[in-house]
């Protein structure tokens, strides 16, 4: 089979490289299952990696990333029940090792020793993988593959849309209008929020936050954001604003679109050495509160159902699908301003 490692960075490089080299079928062992893997999602974790910088967890090449993927089950090794030959299914690729001080206090999500599919051993970026049967959720049989490798984001932004703690009736304002924040606005919607706003300076990205039912979409390189954001709200701020950007402009206007007593989450995924100078006397006037969110404890199995159920649409979401043999490709057009998800198919070898 065909499988795409991440070899690293070369030296004097900014930049990895993939090779996409020939490979074993794996067997399923004691508790595992074999999965023929059909998409798996670019993440921004995996463009984090590419240039070098820490995912979920330590990254040591070469090791086949992809963690966002969706399959069909081809074995089933001992031991295992609920799963069948035939089962698609999505894998929930975090591991923890429940018996560090966060795993045993209700916190695993921030393990000491955490392993991830597709990060820390070999995952969707090839034509089969071995998983623990713990770690696959049945998805139904009318679910696109493509859509079946969103629940891994899916099942992220449910934990953000948990810290948020959006109240019903609530106003609400995405920041980013990429993958991650087009989600999270569907998420929102369906938590109850009266109004949704989404912060997107890309007018593609604008225009699908609308078709999936934002209720306004504003730009924030213009002059007049601010009115344009009381206009979509009819209010001066929002309740909740959820940041999905990850640079310091959009943290900025995060606390800008905050009205009084209202929830900061910033969900975005960093570089590991960025800084933003807080507004101290705004956190303090406003009464702000401001949450973090890693991961997904506890949110691959809400967001299978979700899926199932039809509750999100991802048809304009996912721009761009790629074959195996152009992970740097579709890396780098992942990053780009055209592409809102891009997704790569592990038997398209062209």
């Amino acid at each position: 089979m065909k499988a795409a490692y991440f070899m690293g960075i070369p030296e004097g490089k900014n930049e990895g490289y993939f090779e996409v080299k020939e490979k074993a079928v794996p067997t399923a062992g004691q508790g595992q299952v074999v999965i023929k893997n059909m998409a798996a999602g670019i993440c921004g974790t995996d463009v984090h990696i590419f240039h070098g910088e820490p995912g979920s967890a330590d990254v040591n090449p070469p090791v086949v990333l992809g963690h966002e993927y969706s399959g069909e089950i081809v074995e089933v090794g001992a031991g295992v029940e609920g799963f069948e030959v035939g089962d698609h299914v999505t894998v929930d690729p975090n591991i923890y090792c429940g018996h560090c001080y966060y795993c045993q206090t209700g916190k695993k999500q921030l393990c000491e020793h955490m392993e991830a599919i597709g990060v820390t051993m070999d995952g969707g970026f090839e034509q089969y993988s071995v998983v623990p049967a713990s770690q696959a959720f049945k998805l139904d049989k009318n679910v696109p593959w493509k859509w079946g490798a969103m629940t891994e984001p899916t099942a992220c932004c449910l934990r953000g849309i948990d810290r948020a703690g959006i109240t019903t009736g609530d106003s609400v304002v995405i920041v980013g209008g990429g993958a991650i924040g087009l989600i999270m606005m569907q998420l929102a919607k369906l938590s109850g929020a009266a109004k949704i706003c989404v912060s997107e300076p890309n007018s593609k990205r604008r225009q699908s936050a609308l078709t999936l039912g934002a209720d306004a979409a504003i730009d924030p390189t213009q002059p007049d954001y601010m009115q344009q954001l009381e206009k979509g709200l009819g209010q001066d701020g929002a309740d909740v604003v959820i940041e999905c950007v990850g640079n310091n402009a959009a943290v900025k206007s995060a606390f800008q679109f905050a009205k009084k007593g209202a929830t900061i989450v910033l969900f975005s995924v960093p570089k590991v050495d960025a800084t933003f100078p807080l507004p101290l006397f705004d956190v303090y006037k406003k009464e702000l509160t401001i949450k973090g969110s890693f991961v997904n404890p506890d949110t691959h199995l809400r967001a299978v159902k979700l899926i199932n159920a039809g509750r999100i649409n991802y048809e304009p979401i996912i721009t761009h699908t790629l074959g195996i043999n152009h992970m740097e490709e579709a890396i780098k057009t992942q990053m780009g301003q055209e592409s809102i998800k891009v997704v790569v198919d592990p038997w398209d070898e062209n």
